[in-house]
């Protein structure tokens, strides 16, 4: 019996795909993990801002929601990040995916929303402190 040659490219073919797994490492893993553990604990240094962050900010970013960078995470900020501050204050002030318009603070100034990005970016000190 002849093995024809397209069930052999398929084979081939179906072994290089599954070569190519999107899964993250164990480390990225881990890190992950960890990112998540830390942002669970982090609080901005001021008091209001603190309270900013835990009625509007900490229920996605402090909790591990899919795709949402975590506060701390500093990787996970670097490509929002680079789209400089005037993009990350448009995705707050507008909404961006699954963030409604100014991401829950209605009552927020613009100086508080660069604030808080700083802080969530882990460019700003924080508390580690569990809040209260």
């Amino acid at each position: 019996m002849k093995f024809p040659i397209w069930s052999f490219l398929a084979v081939v073919i179906v072994s290089l795909l599954a070569a190519c797994s999107d899964k993250p490492s164990d480390a990225a893993s881990l890190a992950s993990a960890q990112a998540r553990a830390k942002a669970k604990t982090l609080n901005p240094q001021d008091p209001q801002l603190a309270a900013i962050y835990q009625r509007s900010c900490k229920s996605c970013h402090g909790i591990g929601v899919a795709n949402i960078p975590q506060a701390g995470d500093m990787a996970a900020w670097q490509p929002r990040l680079a789209k400089g501050m005037d993009g990350l204050m448009d995705s707050v002030i507008n909404g961006f995916g699954g963030m409604p318009p100014l991401g829950m603070c209605m009552d927020c100034q613009p100086e508080e929303f660069e604030a808080l990005i700083n802080f969530m970016a882990g460019q700003e000190s924080s508390s580690a402190a569990e809040a209260q």
